[in-house]
């Protein structure tokens, strides 16, 4: 049996808050299958440093009894936001390398994300532009 952790829009709000960031959220899907959305929740999140995260859960997976009731949502994706337009983060970090969405992400890899995007200093993208890294 694997440790799901189920991701809703409360708890990333939580975790966003509780690292400093300016956090919004809404839910898409309700629980009529007529719904509009095809996202279960977004939420968009700018930290102090200017660099903002957007996660969207896009569907709920559905768990057996035994492992978690009902619908959940354990992964997300998670887009990086620099001056409110998608973006990579410069070279050296773990996350975001060439690419600026994170897919499939659970809650122990985004609380990783977190520390990182809220300690990026953007200056290092003025730098990396200089030296032709980025």
């Amino acid at each position: 049996m694997t440790d799901v952790t189920a991701m809703t829009a409360e708890s990333i709000k939580e975790m966003l808050e509780l690292a400093g960031a300016q956090v919004a959220a809404r839910s898409g899907r309700s629980d009529s299958y007529g719904a509009p959305r095809d996202f279960s929740f977004e939420v968009k999140a700018v930290f102090a440093n200017g660099m903002g995260l957007q996660i969207v859960a896009r569907q709920f997976n559905y768990r057996d009894p035994w492992e978690m009731g009902g619908r959940v949502n354990d992964m997300v994706d998670v887009s990086l936001l620099r001056n409110g337009s998608y973006s990579p983060l410069p070279k050296g970090f773990p996350f975001f390398q060439g690419v600026d969405q994170e897919e499939g992400v659970d809650a122990a890899r985004f609380a990783e994300i977190i520390e990182v995007v809220r300690g990026v200093n953007p200056k290092l993208y003025l730098l990396q532009e200089l030296t032709g890294d980025l």
